[in-house]
């Protein structure tokens, strides 16, 4: 039976359409109804199938597809080797692809751009932004597996830019984008963002601020993705003047600024205290078309709790409710963190109540806010009851949750159960931190047990676990209580040797224990200089207090 070739045309057509909305399945299916009534299968039919098969993370058939086109006669296209090496890539085959890539060169095949920006986009998205800058340098100065030197565009040196910024390389992304201009290839919107938003994920905000300012001064319009990078930047660094400056110019340009820039700027105020300011952003919003959503209220709530007006952060809850913003598990935690540290647990336990009802499922977060409410409002019987309820139902707690169990116990009087809790972490596959450790070490110092507290504090750097100036803190508070300046004396030289800054705390306890033994004169010549000089003044104000 001769098939017309009209009829391949046709299956190719169909096929091709099939694949553009990607029923990689029904191309499948198509091609099988195709051999089962004998139409011959043309090229491009078969490189469509391939590209099915390759994005649906079946590259062998892939490949048995390719030998079919070999087997026709067939030459392959710049569609055949871009479908495999993507088909390789998403099946996280790195080193075939490359593999692939290489051997193709190696057969005389010129690469073209779209392959090698498969290549290169794919090494990217897989962590291996580094591997891709090798192959770019290779490729660009043509050496021997590659022969005559690659002209990368545009594309090419944002993928690897973008690629760099995302593993933390933003010295190397910044030293592919001279190279890239060296070779007067001109950056455009993409790649300036690309470097704002890098630079300003490293802290590099001043850097963050210059490529910026280049980009405005090369007549480059920014969007507004590069907008909001730097929005970001200038709220992390406390300058929410500057960005709400930054807000006005983004408006005058016609950059219609969208949630995420006014949820950046209002959790700035928030940060600095400034949560008027927030309030004002919040209603402005609204009024310049934009809608609020969920976050813009979370920002909202948790800047109120956090500078104390739980009623105004209240309210916005309400709020919320009233026009039918379904809370999440961050509202939650906000607002029941808020209560428990205002003493309002009643109020916490009828909220807490409230988001079950409303089917937000409680997280490791909202139980330790939980535990560590109960624990702090003297609730510790409450406390107990709710941690053995989570155990028995097998809830994974996180050590932040037994630490604030511990701690309840220990300042409930009830050391010999946090001591038994502190020793079965182990057993429950959790490492105690400095936090663990300084809680314990005050348990045994607020009764007496020095001997104890300080043996842990040997343990606990043996352990791999090093103490903070809280630690060292807690400790010297058991030996000044004690009358025992010579351990005091002795816990400051380890501080200095270990380069822990005293802090306030550290200077109260020690000018204490210095008025009130003769000795002081004595000891007062044994204190470290620590290294910092704000930290040399405190000997000195050490000396002159007790003097």
């Amino acid at each position: 039976m001769i098939v017309p070739k009209t009829s391949a045309r046709l299956s190719a057509a169909k096929s091709s359409a099939v694949a553009k909305i990607k029923h990689y399945n029904d191309v499948i299916s198509l091609h099988n109804k195709m051999v089962a009534v004998n139409y011959s299968t043309d090229f491009i039919t078969l490189n469509i199938l391939m590209n099915s098969f390759c994005s649906m993370k079946l590259v062998g058939l892939g490949f048995s597809v390719l030998g079919g086109i070999f087997k026709r006669g067939y030459s392959p296209n710049v569609v055949t080797f871009t479908s495999l090496i993507k088909g390789l890539f998403l099946e996280n085959k790195i080193n075939e692809a490359v593999g692939l890539f290489k051997k193709i060169v190696e057969l005389g095949y010129k690469p073209h751009v779209k392959t090698w920006g498969t290549l290169i986009n794919g090494l990217c998205r897989s962590g291996n932004a580094e591997r891709a800058l090798v192959l770019h340098q290779e490729m660009s100065k043509g050496n021997v597996l590659f022969g005559v030197p690659f002209k990368p565009n545009v594309v090419t040196y944002s993928m690897i830019i973008d690629g760099l910024c995302k593993e933390g390389l933003v010295d190397k992304a910044v030293k592919v984008f001279s190279e890239m201009k060296e070779k007067r290839i001109s950056p455009d919107v993409v790649v300036y963002g690309l470097l704002v938003h890098g630079l300003s994920d490293a802290c590099k905000w001043e850097e963050a601020k210059a490529f910026f300012n280049e980009m405005v001064d090369q007549g480059i319009r920014p969007n507004v993705v590069t907008f909001n990078a730097l929005m970001n930047v200038l709220c992390k660094e406390g300058r929410t003047e500057e960005a709400s400056a930054l807000l006005d110019l983004m408006i005058q340009r016609g950059e219609k600024p969208d949630s995420f820039t006014y949820n950046t700027l209002m959790d700035g105020f928030c940060l600095e205290g400034k949560v008027d300011n927030a309030r004002q952003l919040f209603v402005s919003m609204a009024a310049k078309g934009e809608e609020h959503n969920i976050i813009s209220y979370n920002i909202l709530i948790n800047g109120y709790c956090k500078c104390g007006r739980i009623d105004d952060g209240w309210r916005i809850y309400k709020e919320m409710l009233q026009k039918d913003y379904k809370p999440t598990v961050v509202t939650f935690n906000t607002l029941l963190t808020a209560l428990f540290q205002g003493g309002k647990v009643g109020d916490g336990r009828e909220l807490f109540d409230e988001m079950q009802r409303c089917g937000v499922t409680p997280n490791s977060s909202t139980f330790t806010i939980l535990l560590d409410g109960f624990c702090k409002n003297n609730c510790l019987m409450e406390a107990m009851e709710l941690f053995h309820l989570l155990e028995r139902t097998r809830h994974e707690l996180t050590i932040d949750a037994f630490n604030c169990v511990i701690d309840g116990l220990c300042k409930g009087g009830k050391l010999e159960d946090a001591t038994k809790l502190f020793e079965s972490l182990s057993q429950k596959g959790l490492v105690p931190t400095v936090v663990t450790y300084s809680i314990m070490i005050h348990g045994f110092c607020k009764i007496g047990q020095l001997e104890k507290a300080n043996n842990l504090f040997l343990e606990m750097e043996k352990k791999g676990c090093f103490p903070n100036v809280v630690t060292f803190n807690t400790l010297m508070r058991g030996f000044c209580d004690n009358n025992d300046a010579p351990q005091v004396v002795n816990l400051l030289q380890k501080m200095a040797e270990k380069h822990i800054s005293p802090d306030l705390s550290t200077i109260s306890l020690v000018v204490e224990l210095l008025s009130k033994d003769d000795k002081y004169h004595e000891y007062l010549n044994l204190i470290p200089t620590f290294p910092t000089r704000s930290s040399e003044k405190c000997v000195f104000e050490w000396g002159s207090s007790v003097r």
